[in-house]
């Protein structure tokens, strides 16, 4: 499904970083550590017609991934935005190609395109929900619960979300804490639609205590394996009932062929971040869908930048599972934009403003800002 009438140029005149720290509302643990404070990058596009925002999903360290801020930073200052700034009217669309030639920094590129993506709409009066093909006004909204002290923990902090109104749960497991964690939400809480995140944290070593997750009739089990090991989850996969799904793995369109192609994965985690921008996302959501592919949008702690550009990507027509675009006080406690999102019976809506639909609040930003640089042509 490409985009059907791409977006104006913009006039690119300068482009800010600001590094933010955001406390967390409580510690979020997954397999790989524990979070108090959300480090992001916020991207400000300044154009002859408007700002645009984006948001560059790295963390404070390469955990998740082998992007990290300062590297983001650095790529950003150095490489990525003196390119863009070249070419002085840049076009969203031709953003990727501009920047291809610097390998990787996936998260990097993607909110560095975000940025301008959001001021060419901006200018343009549509929305990025109708540029990238949006067919729902609101979409379902789930929850990720990070690791809890003790499995009684986790039924407790699961049924307040509940109560919130969630409709669906992902908890996160790694060794040790996987089958009795799983075996206590099922139990409290029956048949509610349960997944579980490994975030890279097994091997085939490990197979039959993921077996052992099959009795609980879960929608998935996200990356149980590393990221790199698209073979050895195909080996897994056929030995689970329960599907495998890709998050890692999947850093752009090929790799989400390659990894159908091998049987790798039946469900995949689309994250505009991880593979290289919305646009891209986008390649993955057709390709997944022509393959009758179930995907969903996953999240990776946004601010409501991302997330309101999140919404707008999980409202495409292959997005047919419960994604992680949840309301930002289940994270922040002050969001920096001035209307958060918010659940509403279950559901969060799709912004219809122009670009990303939402306005920064200049002293929630401010506030939380650590560090600031300004590039200019």
């Amino acid at each position: 499904m490409p985009i059907v009438r791409p977006a104006a140029s913009v006039a690119l005149e300068a482009i800010e970083l600001r590094v933010l720290q955001l406390p967390l509302v409580s510690p979020f643990t997954t397999s790989f550590g524990t979070e108090t404070v959300r480090e992001v990058i916020v991207v400000r596009a300044r154009t002859t017609d408007g700002d645009g925002w984006g948001e560059i999903v790295t963390q404070h360290a390469p955990l998740y991934s082998s992007e990290y801020t300062h590297s983001a930073w650095d790529v950003a200052q150095r490489f990525l935005i003196p390119a863009l700034l070249s070419r002085g009217r840049v076009a969203p669309e031709e953003v990727a190609g501009i920047l291809a030639p610097f390998v990787g920094h996936r998260m990097a590129k993607a909110g560095i395109e975000l940025a301008v993506l959001d001021a060419a709409l901006r200018a343009d009066g549509r929305s990025l929900g109708d540029y990238l093909g949006a067919v729902r006004d609101r979409i379902p909204s789930g929850v990720s619960v990070g690791i809890q002290r003790d499995p009684a923990a986790l039924v407790e902090t699961v049924g307040g979300y509940l109560d919130e109104g969630y409709v669906r749960i992902k908890i996160k497991i790694k060794p040790g804490r996987d089958v009795d964690d799983t075996a206590a939400v099922r139990e409290a809480f029956g048949a509610i639609p349960l997944q579980v995140d490994a975030n890279s944290a097994y091997t085939l070593a490990d197979a039959d205590t993921l077996a052992a997750l099959d009795r609980f009739d879960l929608l998935l089990i996200e990356q149980p394996l590393q990221e790199d090991d698209i073979v050895d989850h195909a080996t897994l996969a056929a030995r689970l009932r329960t599907p495998v799904c890709l998050d890692e793995s999947i850093v752009s369109a090929k790799a989400a062929t390659d990894a159908l192609a091998l049987r790798a994965a039946s469900v995949i985690n689309i994250k505009a971040g991880r593979v290289g921008g919305y646009l891209e996302a986008v390649r993955v959501h057709d390709l997944c869908r022509d393959a009758g592919v179930p995907v969903w949008c996953g999240g990776m702690l946004e601010t409501g930048i991302g997330r309101a550009a999140n919404a707008a990507l999980a409202a495409l027509p292959g997005f047919t599972l419960t994604g992680d675009v949840s309301a930002s006080d289940r994270f922040y406690r002050r969001d920096i934009v001035t209307e958060p999102i918010v659940l509403e019976d279950g559901h969060v809506r799709v912004p219809t403003g122009p670009g990303i639909g939402v306005e920064i609040d200049a002293d929630a930003l401010d506030e939380v800002t650590v560090d600031r640089v300004e590039v200019r042509r």
